[in-house]
């Protein structure tokens, strides 16, 4: 396929999920209220919320890190599109399949921290007592996420001998029988439990943490900075429930395939959320390395003999 084609197909793929994270944020935001008894907003406040950010600018002046950590939390998503098949097509080379390659799950596993640590690395410079504790507690639940979702995640390339995203959803074509989540449920299961924490909705809102030191993030960065973290969050939160998709229950085959499995997904975690308080950050880190850890040796043991 010629360069130019795949880009302009992958950057169509790119606004799709925008504006499909902008949507599903709206509607989870929606979701919640009404539990609470509230009305909640329109669905169009975070288009609203995004141009006006666009449109203000700020004399504030903070070192160089500061203004590139939004850039380096929207370059994590980013990257996690364009080296994920979105839509599996039974070629490698298909239109969505963007530019996932051989080994591809490896460098995945890097983009889901190179956004994390470029927020800490920026949040740090803005001096705010409040972005160091940010900063503790989300690398260290990070850590703790990342242990059991990376030996499930290793279970499930041992299973199909690749690293290739691409390839472990070609294997569970063929009807849900063939998913992971039924083929190898323990990596399943610990991927589930760990996603709770990846996608930071309560009881594991740590660095956000409402009510407590305000909304995390958004104390620090206002006007357009904002508004990269807001595209940021977006389509970092559509992506994971993407990979989530992939590794675990069969890919999608088409759009609408793929907009219902990872709202259920991202639903999974909000309904948790709704339904259990914050953790303290003592209790979020052990609550990992219990149950989803020991998941995630046993997913290892399944396929290591």
């Amino acid at each position: 396929m010629n360069i130019y084609v795949k880009l302009a197909y992958t950057f169509l793929g790119l606004m799709i999920v925008l504006n499909w994270g902008m949507l599903m944020g709206a509607t989870m935001r929606k979701i919640g209220a009404r539990v609470a008894g509230r009305h909640g907003i329109p669905f169009k406040q975070p288009w609203i919320d995004l141009f006006k950010n666009i449109g203000v600018r700020t004399t504030i002046t903070h070192g160089i890190m500061y203004y590139i950590g939004p850039v380096f939390r929207l370059t994590g998503g980013v990257g996690l599109f364009l080296f994920m098949p979105a839509v599996f097509s039974g070629s490698p080379y298909g239109i969505w399949t963007n530019f996932s390659f051989e080994g591809d799950l490896i460098l995945i596993l890097y983009f889901q921290v190179f956004g994390m640590l470029g927020m800490a690395l920026g949040a740090g410079e803005g001096g705010h007592p409040y972005a160091a504790m940010g900063i503790a507690r989300g690398l260290a639940q990070h850590a703790a996420v990342e242990l059991p979702l990376t030996l499930a995640f290793l279970s499930i390339a041992i299973q199909y001998d690749t690293f290739s995203v691409y390839k472990i959803v070609e294997a569970q074509q063929g009807g849900f029988q063939n998913w992971v989540l039924f083929t190898n449920p323990f990596a399943a299961a610990a991927v589930i439990l760990a996603m709770l924490g990846a996608l930071g909705h309560s009881p594991f809102n740590l660095v956000k943490a409402p009510n407590e030191i305000l909304i995390g993030p958004a104390t620090e960065y206002e006007g357009s900075y904002l508004g990269f973290m807001q595209s940021a969050g977006a389509i970092i939160h559509v992506m994971e429930a993407m990979l989530f998709m992939n590794l675990v229950f069969g890919g999608a085959t088409n759009w609408f395939e793929l907009i219902l499995k990872t709202f259920l997904i991202y639903f999974w975690s909000v309904f948790v959320g709704i339904v259990f308080p914050r953790f303290k950050i003592e209790q979020s880190v052990t609550w990992f390395f219990k149950v989803p850890l020991l998941l995630g040796v046993l997913a290892i043991l399944m396929y290591s003999f």
